[in-house]
């Protein structure tokens, strides 16, 4: 096996400059802007919206709780992102808010990660075939799921057996 070399320092004669692409690149990011796709999962009513409007402190999603005392909460029906543009102090974030069904509103809650999962690898396998194509696009729209929010009903008792089991989110690639 051949021995690795140490790479040899060599001086240069004058400035080159590329001492300022770690600002260069800053600038161009700060441009462009982030994108940060966030999904909310957990059972109708224990306050997926209100948490994600209070962290970023604005009024992004509408609560379906109640409007009425003895009404029940509304529940979402389908997966559904919605996205907005946030800017503070000039750095501009497009969030993508991914409100999932109502996660273990049913009796038996044995499939209902099931779309969710579907959801999350769809978007993997999209960006994968973007960005694999030949004649790829300058800047690939990210779609995929970046955190997902887990929400557990607070019962007073220890979490159930089906907890215990990922239901798959492992397989999910990790963000990039």
């Amino acid at each position: 096996m051949a021995a690795v070399q140490e790479p040899k320092k060599t001086p240069i004669g004058g400035y080159v400059g590329f001492d300022t692409i770690p600002t260069q690149i800053e600038r161009k990011l700060l441009r462009r802007g982030f994108a940060f796709n966030v999904m909310l999962v957990g059972a109708t009513g224990l306050g997926k919206s209100t948490l994600l409007n209070t962290l970023f402190a604005a009024h992004l999603i509408d609560s379906k709780g109640r409007f009425k005392v003895n009404e029940p909460p509304r529940q979402t029906t389908e997966i559904a992102p919605v996205t907005h543009h946030i800017e503070e102090n000039g750095v501009r974030l497009k969030l993508t808010v991914i409100d999932t069904p109502g996660y273990a509103d049913l009796m038996n809650n044995e499939h209902c990660l099931d779309p969710i999962l579907k959801y999350i690898k769809d978007q993997y396998a999209h960006f994968l075939r973007k960005e694999l194509t030949a004649a790829r696009e300058r800047y690939i729209t990210d779609t995929r799921v970046h955190c997902v929010l887990f929400f557990i009903n607070p019962s007073g008792q220890s979490y159930a057996d089906d907890d215990d089991d990922d239901h798959g989110f492992s397989d999910a690639p990790p963000a990039t």
